[in-house]
């Protein structure tokens, strides 16, 4: 079975770090795009970050402006991490892991289409205090 499965969220002060990791089990990890989404109360699920395990490359939203990082260990660890620093009260959300098993690169993802990300997990909630 395709899966994937969030951790490492909690709670944090403003200011502070946490880094989140997604363990993918049941496909090829070295082929794919791996996304970090987040969403808050009330708003849309917007795109924190992807990484393409083929090539390493990422993309990241606007938003990060250089706070977070996406990184990816193969070696049958299968995990991508979000290292996020500097948070804000703002970062507050749900984050999510998905994965796209069909194309391999975050171009997509870098103009707002996400349908291929088809693989999601259960979400991981981060919240930053003031």
């Amino acid at each position: 079975e395709e899966q994937v499965v969030e951790s490492g969220g909690g709670l944090v002060q403003a200011g502070g770090s946490l880094r989140l990791s997604c363990a993918a089990s049941g496909f090829t990890f070295d082929d794919v795009a791996i996304g970090w989404f987040r969403q808050a109360p009330g708003k849309e699920r917007e795109v924190v970050s992807c990484i393409s395990t083929s090539d390493g490359s990422t993309y990241y939203g606007n938003f990060v402006k250089g706070r977070f990082t996406t990184s990816s260990e193969n070696a049958k660890k299968n995990t991508v991490y979000l290292q996020m620093n500097s948070l804000k009260p703002e970062d507050t959300a749900v984050y999510y892991c998905a994965a796209d098993l069909i194309y391999p690169s975050c171009n997509m993802v870098a103009t707002g289409d996400s349908k291929y990300f088809e693989v999601w997990g259960q979400g991981t909630l981060v919240t930053v205090s003031s």
